[in-house]
């Protein structure tokens, strides 16, 4: 069943939660330590307004478009979504946020922080600082081939994600779990193991959304499944709480709901909140979703 509610109400064996609201607000109301695993994708700080217009084709006798064995189609354009990419102290908007979820994940927790190359290398040195360099464990490459390409640098083609664990000493990795991919060279390993396939390294070539692909939300910045459960099935379990503040389409719920773990997403657009409703629906009867509107902070923030 999926309802609006103003109020924020998780409890370790509730619905998973999908909450509208700034998540400076809305993290406070969440207990310490009961996520396995958070993961941040927070604004890249690009400077300029990220937007997307989705469109949808429909088959029509008349249609401008011609497709497969000579079929028309016209084009619909949908709901443009944005929001706005530039703040005037990205750090200041970004510090207290990840103290919060610091504090909301479990002992045994990892976070992981998806950014670009424009503060990735400021925040390696500001989690150092906020929950000790010993924390950190990996620093994973999203390497992709697609977009724009510069004649006057090397194009930037890569995300970087940054991954800190609660205890250095007892952090869930689950090598089994994660999806394996093909060796470079299957001749120089045994059949068996080519057919199985390699433990990925910190290096992930993954595609972006396919602009046409049956993932695609219309959402800006939306990042592929494939990623998220790389993520989900190496640091959590069945039955485990994800976290993700910086929801956006919500790409983190589906797969944690495919998973079998439950979830809270926090977004404060109004945009992101529609898409992650229709995406995510009211969820199944063994993990419903609920779909909250947070009240507004009484000092605006």
């Amino acid at each position: 069943m999926t309802r609006r509610t103003d109020e924020v109400r998780w409890s370790p064996d509730g619905p998973s939660l999908v909450i509208r609201g700034d998540n400076l607000d809305v993290l406070p109301a969440l207990p310490d330590g009961v996520f396995r695993l958070a993961y941040l994708d927070p604004p890249f700080n690009t400077g300029r307004t990220q937007q997307r217009t989705t469109i949808r084709t429909v088959a029509s006798p008349t249609g401008a478009r011609i497709g497969f064995q000579g079929r028309t189609y016209d084009t619909i354009r949908g709901r443009l979504t944005s929001y706005d990419d530039a703040f005037a102290d990205y750090w200041a908007f970004l510090e207290p946020r990840l103290t919060q979820v610091w504090r909301c994940l479990a002992d045994d927790g990892t976070l992981y922080l998806h950014l670009d190359y424009r503060e990735v290398h400021y925040a390696k040195v500001l989690l150092d600082g906020l929950v000790g360099r010993d924390r950190f464990l990996n620093e994973i490459i999203w390497a992709y081939d697609y977009g724009a390409r510069t004649k006057r640098r090397w194009p930037a083609k890569h995300d970087t994600i940054l991954v800190y664990v609660k205890d250095p000493a007892r952090y869930v990795f689950d090598a089994e779990a994660v999806d394996r991919e093909p060796y470079m060279a299957p001749g120089l390993v045994t059949p068996e193991k080519a057919a199985r396939g390699k433990l990925p390294t910190d290096v992930w070539w993954h595609t972006i959304v396919s602009p046409t692909g049956k993932e695609k939300t219309g959402y800006p910045t939306q990042k592929p499944q494939g990623i998220l459960r790389r993520i989900i099935q190496a640091s959590s379990r069945e039955g485990d709480w994800v976290l993700d503040p910086f929801a956006g389409s919500g790409t983190t719920g589906a797969v944690a709901q495919a998973l079998g773990r439950r979830f809270v997403l926090v977004d404060a657009n109004p945009a992101a909140f529609d898409v992650m409703q229709e995406r995510l629906g009211s969820g199944t009867a063994e993990h419903p979703v609920v779909f909250v509107a947070a009240p507004a902070s009484p000092s605006g923030s």
